[in-house]
């Protein structure tokens, strides 16, 4: 038998995630939008507290519903779960980098193969050092992803930390009454829909895609909702949300190599970027799997239930 729906404190979490994060991104519109992004810059700064708006969300949501702090999905339980970590953390860079061989391989036009901006790259820190670096832009460009893949959820583990510990330490499992599958497209279509403000103003896709502004929303829902199974499961199964943790800030470490590896004008709806549709395709084949197995995944929603007329609560 299924636990309730808790609507109350849903609501009032997505009140403050999405209240937070609006206001900050209409700020970020209205001075300027994403025009020169850089992390350094204050809209740098202002979309870091936009990223920590579901983590703050949390936290207030338990304050004013006086939920308490059970069940907050941050003891690590490393040695009970270190697989899914290890999987986090050396499986997502690998599910990127098939994305971007999907993509090559079905538009291999937009593959630079003399690998310019890696020579251009080497060149400048040659300036900046006044040594030659004794390394092929092959060789730099294995450098840069044994960097991405094993800093990468470092770097940007605080970052990512916000909307993880918002998402699915708090939210997930309060939808999980719903069922296994109901929960993650719900969860996949919330996230995205999140996002759609800095969407709208170019962030991930650009603005000059075919449909821009308005496809680029759309299309990101598919990743938020294929990638959200993936970083749901590594939660589920971990009981704690590190794991996610990892796995999305190795998304975000490893995502700019499309950029260097890409010549010409690739639509970003599709690739080679991992949020594009060809670029998220191992993502997506292994969201599929997980939900079709639905008595590993969500072993709860293949319980038998008791009769409706007994209620359940906390």
């Amino acid at each position: 038998m299924k636990a309730h729906l808790e609507l109350k404190r849903i609501w009032v979490f997505l009140a403050f995630a999405f209240g937070i994060t609006w206001t900050v991104d209409l700020v970020i519109y209205l001075t300027g939008g994403l025009t020169n992004f850089s992390i350094l810059s204050p809209t740098g700064a202002l979309m870091v507290v936009s990223m920590a708006a579901p983590a703050l969300a949390n936290l207030l949501t338990r304050i004013t519903t006086k939920e308490g702090w059970r069940e907050l999905f941050l003891r690590p339980h490393f040695k009970q779960v270190k697989r899914f970590w290890l999987v986090a953390w050396l499986g997502t860079p690998l599910l990127v980098l098939a994305g971007l061989v999907i993509y090559f391989v079905i538009f291999p036009k937009n593959f630079d193969p003399t690998l310019a901006a890696f020579s251009k790259l080497l060149d400048q820190t040659a300036q900046q050092t006044g040594k030659s670096i004794p390394m092929t832009p092959a060789m730099f460009l294995v450098v840069q992803i044994i960097q991405a893949a094993v800093l990468g959820p470092i770097l940007n583990s605080l970052a990512v930390l916000g909307e993880e510990f918002g998402w699915r330490a708090y939210l997930l499992p309060k939808l999980m009454p719903l069922g296994g599958r109901k929960a993650m497209l719900v969860m996949g279509f919330i996230w995205g829909v999140w996002h759609w403000p800095v969407i709208l103003m170019g962030y991930e896709y650009g603005l000059s895609y075919p449909g821009a502004p308005w496809l680029g929303p759309i299309v990101f829902i598919w990743f938020t909702f294929i990638f959200g199974v993936y970083v749901s499961w590594l939660t589920l199964e971990a009981k704690n949300v590190w794991p996610a943790v990892i796995a999305h800030g190795s998304v975000n470490g490893i995502a700019a190599l499309a950029l260097y590896l890409s010549t010409g004008q690739p639509n970003p709806l599709l690739g080679p970027a991992v949020v594009g549709l060809l670029g998220s395709i191992p993502f997506s084949l292994l969201a599929l799997w997980l939900l079709s197995r639905s008595h590993v995944f969500f072993p709860a929603d293949n319980a038998p239930t008791r009769s409706a007329a007994v209620p359940v609560h906390r």
